[in-house]
């Protein structure tokens, strides 16, 4: 994509796949048929072949000049519309929830990560675990065991719109989502990524020390980021990056939009304002290059975990 520094490749560290699958999830979780839930939402419902909507998110990152993008599977078991998108289309990079609590979560993370799926994303405030939980380090181990797996932990603010949307409860735990929680299974993995979204969604200060005591920790820069409300006065987009780049440094954050569902799409005007802040900050292009897409490919890459390895 032409940019203010030139030709980048973009890729999207934060997309989610929202496929039938999920739709269906959540259908029943709300005792919905699928049609209900499309009118509640006001959404196009995606094809029921997560193939087929794998081919609908690959013309529309085509249409915006967007090379590749992380697929969020937002529910347990939606992994396995996941792994049949990023079979389909390669250049999709699969992710998936995990609860570690579940009787089965060793044995899906296993089978996700062995089927090409790279992140594995936890949400501890959501299912209502402590990080120090054993069954979160099972996890860990792993993910640590595959080149190129990541660590997805959503930490701060949790809201989700589609719930909401449809009326559906959301008894989530904020005790359960500081990001400083990650440093001892990220120290004791040093060559694993551990990625927390939104800059720490609220827990800003708390992402930027993590970050400054684990190098393997990187901050996705994805959504509205509107967490900077509890921020102190004057806090706007362009201070978070300027902090976060002094403190994680240009290789450890990834450029993220948030984006989930159709007419809507790519979230462009997220990937806008970001370009813009970055412009105001005076980056080098390669700089850029790195957030934009590089750190995301870098991590995500088995060769270069591989490589880091030896």
């Amino acid at each position: 994509m032409i940019t203010h520094w030139g030709d980048i490749e973009i890729s999207d560290a934060h997309v989610h796949f929202f496929s039938h699958r999920f739709f269906s999830l959540l259908a029943a979780q709300g005792k919905r048929t699928i049609a209900e839930v499309q009118a509640a939402l006001g959404w196009e419902m995606p094809p029921e072949s997560a193939a087929a909507l794998a081919g609908v998110w690959t013309a529309e990152l085509d249409r915006h000049g967007v090379s590749s993008a992380a697929m969020i599977g937002s529910l347990p078991g939606e992994e396995v519309s996941v792994i049949e998108a990023v079979a389909q289309q390669p250049r999709l990079i699969g992710y998936f929830m995990v609860n570690p609590l579940s009787d089965d979560a060793a044995d899906r993370t296993r089978n996700a990560l062995a089927a090409g799926l790279r992140g594995v994303c936890l949400f501890p405030a959501m299912q209502g675990y402590p990080f120090a939980h054993g069954r979160v380090a099972e996890i860990a181990a792993i993910a640590a065991l595959h080149p190129g797996a990541v660590m997805f932990v959503h930490c701060g603010v949790l809201s989700v719109g589609v719930r909401r949307k449809l009326g559906l409860p959301s008894p989530f735990d904020m005790r359960f989502s500081n990001p400083l929680d990650i440093h001892a299974l990220a120290a004791r993995h040093p060559g694993l990524p551990w990625v927390i979204p939104h800059f720490g969604a609220g827990l800003f200060r708390e992402a930027l020390m993590i970050a400054d005591l684990c190098p393997n920790v990187y901050l996705d820069t994805s959504s509205s980021n509107s967490w900077m409300k509890y921020q102190e006065p004057g806090c706007d987009l362009a201070s978070v990056f300027r902090r976060a780049l002094a403190i994680a440094g240009p290789k450890r954050l990834l450029f993220g939009t948030d984006s989930s569902f159709f007419p809507r799409g790519w979230h462009r005007a997220i990937f806008d304002q970001q370009c813009e802040v970055l412009r105001e900050l005076g980056i080098s292009a390669e700089d850029a290059g790195a957030i934009l897409g590089g750190n995301l490919r870098r991590i995500t890459s088995r060769a270069e975990a591989d490589r880091a390895a030896g």
